[in-house]
């Protein structure tokens, strides 16, 4: 099987050496002239990403077709009865037109039907929901709404890229507060509840000009799940100092330790916090771009507001699809079945690890596993590409991981700053949301790190 960079790559590579035409190379002359001609500073001089790094090395390692366990992105389908709710969706007119801005009626009220039982009350359909294109869309939508030049949001590192430039697009200002693996973590498997907040870090963090904060639970890449005692920590700083928590709750569906939901500590707590979902991280289909947002008629109005502006509205039959989700996951067992699947998955990968006598952070839920790779031994005279010499460890672990044994991770030096990416730089995070058969070729591939690993 071919994989889909190792088509498209070449045949950009293709495209980009083709000279320019006539009237391209004098209006390229003419923006490189004009001064006036330029991006903004919020989209210019970045470097470039991890994505893209990850994914040409892929096209280019000899070892094909690569076992891409880098991005989250399902290698399956979702279950039948939401596909087949698609399907239906897409022969009804009025599912193929405009859904009302704030989401379809149906999957607000399956939303607010299924999240009243946590909340210990009625959610309102109406006022306390709204279904945005994505989670990172809903996301922006509330830095939109909130943040303002000069506004100050915490943010835990690692943190989720999307999150930086979400919060740079209103003008916001970043506030990093680092998460701390534990100690022993060079050298013993440990669970990921283990990487933790110093709080007197965080409540020096805060100024008069804090905003927001943004946690992520469970936890992408770490894979932790914030005790109730620990989100208790930082509600009760958030109500001192009357803090908008934004909780990214993409993978509340996959647990495997009691799970708190911020939101529902107290009525205090509740009126300060916007909850973030996902269907596409729920039901299997990370390309349907459907999400949604939680929280008190108060806040979700001007986060609605800001949506409106931003896509005005979300795929119609996708959302007619997501509701019936909703409304039948239970009858299904849908929910136990995925965590239960996904638990199962965790475990038969992991045990390579175990394998290789390789330490790594026992996820406590989602489907990333943090994997502590000082043991293995890069060789020194590695031809490593410019751009990959000049990053952290991880990256080089990275590339020499797809290039001798064909596996693609991430490293995680890319959700930290620059001053703090020494704490996970001999680290990697492993997607185990694959089937088992890729899972299996990945541990057989993997045992290739052998002859590298030093004792």
């Amino acid at each position: 099987m071919t994989s889909l960079t190792s088509v498209v790559l070449p045949l950009l590579r293709h495209q980009l050496s083709r000279p320019l035409p006539a009237s391209t190379r004098r209006f390229s002359s003419a923006m490189a002239l004009n001064g006036k001609i330029k991006p903004a500073a919020r989209v210019a001089g970045r470097r470039q990403d991890v994505w893209s790094i990850i994914n040409e090395a892929a096209a280019a390692s000899p070892v094909q077709p690569i076992v891409n366990m880098g991005q989250g992105f399902f290698g399956y389908n979702p279950p039948d009865f939401i596909l087949n709710a698609a399907k239906d969706a897409l022969n009804r007119v009025e599912c193929n037109q405009y859904s009302p801005t704030r989401g379809r009626p149906r999957l607000l009220k399956a939303i607010a039907d299924a999240y009243s039982p946590f909340w210990g009350r009625k959610i309102d359909p109406n006022t306390e929901v709204t279904i945005t294109t994505g989670a990172n869309e809903g996301m922006l939508s509330a830095f939109m709404a909130f943040i303002e030049p000069g506004d100050e949001v915490i943010v835990f590192e690692p943190f989720f890229d999307q999150y930086i430039s979400n919060i740079e697009m209103p003008g916001g200002k970043i506030v990093y507060v680092p998460m701390h693996p534990p100690a022993s973590g060079a050298t013993e498997t440990s669970s990921a509840g283990e990487w933790t907040v110093n709080f007197e870090e965080l409540e020096k963090a805060i100024t008069p000009k804090t905003k927001m904060i943004v946690i992520n639970t469970p936890h992408n890449p770490i894979g932790k799940v914030f005790r109730k005692d620990e989100l208790e920590k930082i509600a009760d700083l958030c109500v001192k100092n009357q803090i908008i928590i934004l909780s990214d709750e993409v993978y509340d569906r996959l647990y495997y330790v009691p799970f708190t939901r911020i939101a529902t500590l107290s009525p205090e707590v509740a009126k300060l916090t916007i909850t973030v979902g996902s269907a596409g991280k729920n039901f299997y289909a990370t390309g349907w771009r459907v999400g949604w947002l939680l929280g008190p008629a108060e806040l979700i109005q001007y986060v609605s507001a800001a949506h409106t502006r931003i896509c005005y509205s979300s795929v119609s039959p996708l959302q007619e699809a997501c509701a019936v989700g909703f409304e039948q996951a239970e009858k299904e067992g849908f929910w136990d079945a995925s965590i239960a699947d996904m638990k199962a998955k965790m475990n038969r990968f992991n045990q390579i690890w175990k394998e290789l006598d390789l330490p790594y952070s026992e996820p406590e839920g989602g489907y990333f596993v943090m994997v502590n790779l000082n043991k293995v031994q890069l060789p020194e005279d590695y031809p490593f590409p410019p751009h990959v010499a000049d990053r952290p460890r991880d990256f080089k672990l990275a590339w020499f991981l797809i290039q001798e044994v064909g596996v693609a991770a991430i490293p995680p030096t890319e959700f930290y700053t620059d001053d703090n990416a020494k704490i996970v730089e001999d680290y990697l995070r492993f997607a185990v949301c694959k089937p088992d058969e890729v899972l299996e070729t990945a541990k057989e591939r993997l045992r290739g790190l052998k002859k590298y690993i030093k004792h």
